[in-house]
């Protein structure tokens, strides 16, 4: 599985550097040092389309066009000559910059407060007497990729996704699309799928073969997203894997593809399951000549990674597609104002109230399609769940013993244990995915009770 896009838009991370970009003067309001301005972010489903600033961290932070003006003041100040100490030139000089730029008028006490209320908590500047930015406490947004492991670092990922860039020349992808389409229908209407399988799943090193090739398969996705970004002229960032839910995952931190127009972050959410279509044709190219099963599976496993990461339900690639789509980053955050819009009858409030129409639309329709989703699964999950350790309890016995009657024991012990794994961790990933609702609610049972008691 491979949750693949994983992007930061808006949220707080680890603390920022303290220093600024310039020898500042004491008392001296700036920008924390390596804070990037990217601009408007482009086809917005906001009304007001906000603003994009990069911290050092790598997190874009999204502004309103009062605080980026700001932002750009501050910006523009760097190399220039040390202020006066207190920092009232600088704040005067930006107060007089927004006036003019606005036509309303500011004070150098406004400009501090925007400073020190707003961008400083966001660790985009220092506060206005020229203290460091608070740390920045990292976000937890629902159903977010919390248990993950950077593997390959940025700049790794930025050479080996430049080996693959040129594969989204148009040309070359409306071939692939041409070749896949083609083969899909040679391979749904002309091969036996069932007896492949079969085939398969009695002979420990055809599965060893098949887990390897999926694993590569998710791998290989990965690099389709990475190569999207350095296509469309942005950095893509960290490698990794990791547990999301209860799936074993990778991903590929592709947050810099903000900076792109709407076209671009489609291609490079797209990247992943455009690269799956290649992979799954270099398996068509070695299996129509030889017709071996554990390739025909192979084939089928790439198919199903392809199914769900399309599904837009999780943070999936389909999720970030249907987000870039209507230019609202995290819809996730919109559940409860959207339930409480549609089935309590409320007054939209100030989140909904920020978007255009359409996306409104179109969000509270995927709410109303996630939210029962999301409950169907859950209760059939823990309705089966005691029916499903007895099963992989079961099954991981029937390995051991496959394994130690086989005729290459090494062989077979490996399969088993790679199999068991995939038994194992998503039930790990589950216990960890209920014990914060879990912690939560007890939390809540504690306060009232103290209430009460009280």
């Amino acid at each position: 599985m491979s949750l693949s896009s994983a992007r930061h838009m808006g949220e707080t991370g680890p603390t920022p550097g303290e220093g600024t970009d310039r020898a500042a003067g004491p008392g001296e309001p700036a920008l924390v040092t390596g804070t990037e301005l990217v601009g408007e972010f482009e086809g917005s489903g906001y009304r007001e389309p906000p603003h994009l600033v990069c911290r050092p961290d790598g997190q874009l932070v999204r502004l309103p066009a009062l605080l980026y003006q700001v932002v750009r003041a501050l910006d523009e100040r760097r190399g220039g000559d040390v202020a006066e100490p207190g920092g009232a030139s600088v704040l005067s000089d930006v107060a007089a910059e927004l006036s003019r730029e606005t036509g309303r008028g500011f004070t150098a006490e406004h400009v501090a407060f925007l400073i020190d209320q707003k961008l400083a908590p966001l660790g985009v500047t220092t506060h206005s007497d020229g203290s460091p930015p608070p740390p920045t406490p990292k976000r937890d947004p629902f159903l977010a990729f919390r248990f993950r492991l950077a593997v390959l670092p940025e700049r790794v990922t930025w050479v080996l996704s430049g080996l693959f860039a040129w594969l989204f020349r148009p040309p070359l992808v409306l071939l692939t699309l041409t070749a896949f389409v083609a083969g899909e229908a040679w391979l749904w209407t002309t091969q036996e799928t069932g007896a492949a399988l079969r085939a398969v799943l009695s002979s420990p090193g055809d599965v060893l073969l098949v887990l390897l090739l999926a694993v590569a398969s998710c791998v290989f996705h990965e690099m389709g997203h990475g190569a999207a970004c350095r296509y469309g002229g942005v950095r893509p960032g960290a490698m990794g894997c990791g547990i999301y839910l209860v799936w074993p995952a990778f991903y590929t931190d592709i947050t810099n593809s903000y900076r792109l127009g709407r076209a671009g972050r489609i291609r490079a959410d797209l990247g992943g399951v455009y690269f799956n279509a290649l992979f799954l044709l270099g398996l068509l190219a070695l299996y129509v000549p030889t017709g071996t099963p554990w390739l025909l599976v192979a084939i089928l496993s790439v198919n199903l990674e392809i199914v769900q990461q399309l599904l837009p339900t999780l943070r999936f690639d389909g999720y970030y597609i249907v987000a870039d789509l209507i230019g609202v980053p995290d819809l996730f955050k919109y559940i409860g104002p959207i339930l409480g819009r549609v089935l309590l009858r409320r007054p939209p409030d100030d989140l909904l109230r920020a978007l255009k129409r359409r996306p409104q639309v179109i969000v509270a329709v995927w709410v109303m399609f996630l939210v029962p989703v999301l409950c169907l699964q859950l209760g059939v999950l823990l309705l089966n769940l005691p029916r499903l350790l007895s099963t992989d309890w079961e099954r991981a016995n029937a390995l051991i013993e496959n394994a130690a009657a086989s005729g290459n024991q090494v062989l077979a012990f490996a399969s088993a244990a790679l199999q068991i794994l995939l038994l194992v961790l998503p039930l790990a990933g589950l216990t960890l995915a209920l014990v914060r609702p879990l912690r939560s609610l007890a939390r809540f049972a504690r306060r009232r009770w103290a209430d009460r008691g009280a």
